[in-house]
């Protein structure tokens, strides 16, 4: 009889809350996968750098809205098959919690520049646009240019308990 502990091959914590919901959480900002969604919980165990309640559901919807956007339901399926949403062509992205509403994230790909966007609370400049709520975050990330999508604000309205009423641009 094998173990679960030694069949699990993700750099992700098996026992954390966040898997249930496919969320996988790292301990650091550069995971083996390739995550479409994934959370860095850092190296400490502190609460304090946890999502809340309230943030767990965004982070699920966020991931709901990044499939949901970007793939057919055959793709849908494939990736079902596993405990986590796994792309390797995806340019998935990774947050992290430095505090209450202090948020950053990373892109799998990035190699040049800070690791996360804002920077950890101890090294951000002057320029650096921090803190951020995590709802601030997830618009950054959908935003080119001044305005976030509209298929990203289209989610977050018809999500209201999820992002709270949202107003009309």
């Amino acid at each position: 009889m094998t173990s679960p502990e030694i069949d699990w091959p993700y750099d992700a914590d098996q026992h954390d809350p966040l898997t249930k919901l496919r969320i996988p959480v790292v301990g650091h900002a550069w995971p083996r996968w390739f995550y479409i969604v994934a959370f860095d919980s850092g190296r400490l165990d502190d609460e304090r750098h946890r999502p809340t309640d309230q943030e767990v559901r965004m982070l699920a919807s966020f991931l709901d809205q990044y499939i949901d956007h970007w793939y057919n339901d055959r793709w849908k399926a494939k990736m079902a098959e596993r405990p986590f949403d796994i792309d390797g062509g995806a340019n998935g992205i990774i947050f992290r919690k430095w505090g209450d509403d202090d948020w950053g994230y990373r892109r799998r790909t990035w190699e040049y520049g800070p690791t996360y966007v804002p920077e950890h609370p101890r090294i951000r400049g002057e320029k650096s646009p921090g803190p951020l709520t995590l709802a601030q975050v997830m618009d950054r990330i959908h935003t080119v240019g001044e305005e976030p999508w509209t298929y990203w604000t289209d989610w977050k309205a018809a999500h209201p308990e999820v992002f709270g009423e949202v107003a009309d641009a």
